[in-house]
Formats: C-alpha cells, structure tokens, sequence
C-alpha cells in the first residue's frame, strides 16, 4: 500500500511554519504541512509511522516511510490484519493512494526485492541488468557496474572479496586497465548470481547462526536460520578493510566481522523479519 501524497499529510508544528515562509506575487505563504522539500522530511514521516504501528510492525506489518506492507503467514488471517492497519490509519487520519495500493497477492516487490512465500529474492531485472552488461571499456562503466553488485550486496556471499578487483580499478588516479584478474572476477560474478541465493524468512524467538569469513581485503558475514536440517541464508554482508583496520591482528579482524554483522543486522532488522 502507497500513503497517499506521502508527507503531505504530516501537519507541521506551528512554530515551525513561519520557518518554512515563502513569497510569490500573491503574497507570503508558509507550509501547513510538511513539503518534500525538508531535508529531514523522511525521517521525521517514518518516526511518525513507527510510532503509529509500533505494536505490527515485524509482526503483521513493514513500513518504510510511505510504503506499507501487511503481510500474513496465513490467508485466513489477512483480512484481520488488513482491519486492525485501516484502523490505525482512521485514528490518525491518514489516506492511501487507491492507485497504488493492491491486496490478496502471494508475492510482490517490496524496496526492491521480492517477497513470496519462499523467502525474500533479488528482483530479476536488478538481476538482468548486471548480467547483460559487457565488460567495462572505462571508469565510468566500472562505476556502473559497482552500483549494480551495490543494489545486490545482501545477495552475494563475501561480495567484498569477490569484487576486489573492480573497487582496487577505482581506486585513486590510476589509469583504467581491464585486465585478467577483473575479467575472470567479472565472469565469476555473473555465474554466481545467474542462480541467486533466496533469503530466509527468519522466525522471532528462533536461534540464529552467525558464520563470519576474514581475508587480507575485507570481513564477511553471513546470518543464517536452520529449517529441516538445512541451513539458510537470512542476509549476507562484507566490509572492505581500510587504513588501520588491514593492520589488526586476525582476532580483531574476526572481532570486526562481528560488529559489523550486528550492525547490519539492526539496519535490516525490519525489511527481513518476513
């Protein structure tokens, strides 16, 4: 579901109108509402719905920002879980946008991933799009082509690692040069991700295992949750190491791994909890 007009429909402190004043040939105006325009207009609208469904959200729903999401395990009870969120949006007076709003769906996309009942799956075109790409002719085509493994990290076991070689190409002034090491890197990469990894829906209360990796370059980690025996991946993440970090001892490295999965794992806390 879509909020509709998004943060407009956040009225603005009176104090704070006379701050946002702007003049036209009419006259002086201010804002009532909040505009796009404010920098901290999403923030402050997800601070809004996070207070507004703090007792759903992991549970029966996920909100980012104006992007609403009721989700149910099973169809018997979605109707119910749809009610008690069109309530809260009643008490609040908040509206959707009809458009843009669908209901009933096994799956569907969500900040860019797919959600079915499988788990959690990199979006195919994201997909298409870094293994229909060439090899890189210039700097600005490697830029590309990290963005696009970017938009993937949390697909990609030791992403860091594996593309090693197209960050070094980056790095500093130095003159483009594609050579073996970055085309065998490149050919690797698009093997690995022609059958992707499908994330794990994580069970709350639920143990969870952490494996972290360590080399010369970077940390790794990858959270997983056991089901019928059978390990899954719930995300993975890496790190590249820099300045003082490529010098710690191995322990330190393992110790970095660690806080930087757990890290990781607040941020996306509420994106995986499906």
């Amino acid at each position: 579901m879509d909020a509709f007009s998004g943060y407009n429909q956040i009225k603005m402190n009176p104090e704070d109108q006379e701050k946002t004043a702007f003049i036209t040939d009419r006259g002086t105006y201010c804002y009532k509402v909040m505009p796009f325009g404010l920098k901290n207009a999403g923030a402050t609208y997800q601070r809004l719905v996070n207070k507004m469904f703090a007792d759903q959200l992991g549970k029966t729903m996920e909100v980012y920002i104006d992007d609403m999401l009721v989700k149910s395990s099973r169809e018997t009870d979605h109707v119910a879980q749809l009610r008690v969120c069109f309530s809260i949006l009643n008490k609040y007076g908040m509206k959707l946008n009809p458009t843009k709003c669908t209901f009933g769906v096994p799956s569907g996309e969500f900040l860019g991933y797919l959600v079915t009942e499988r788990g959690i799956e990199a979006n195919p075109k994201q997909i298409s799009a870094l293994l229909d790409m060439p090899s890189p002719e210039n700097t600005r085509e490697v830029q590309r082509l990290t963005g696009r493994i970017a938009a993937l990290n949390r697909f990609i076991s030791r992403s860091t690692d594996k593309c090693l070689p197209f960050y070094q190409l980056l790095r500093g002034n130095k003159k483009f040069l594609w050579d073996e090491k970055c085309e065998e890197a490149f050919k690797q990469l698009k093997t690995y991700l022609s059958e992707p990894p499908i994330l794990a829906k994580p069970v709350e209360g639920e143990p969870l295992y952490l494996y972290i990796a360590v080399s010369p370059a970077a940390v790794s980690g990858v959270l997983v949750r056991e089901e019928l025996n059978e390990q899954r991946p719930i995300f993975y993440v890496s790190k590249s190491l820099i300045d003082a970090e490529t010098r710690y001892p191995a322990m330190e490295k393992l110790a970095l791994a660690i806080v930087m999965s757990a890290s990781c794992d607040l941020t996306f806390n509420h994106t995986q909890s499906w």
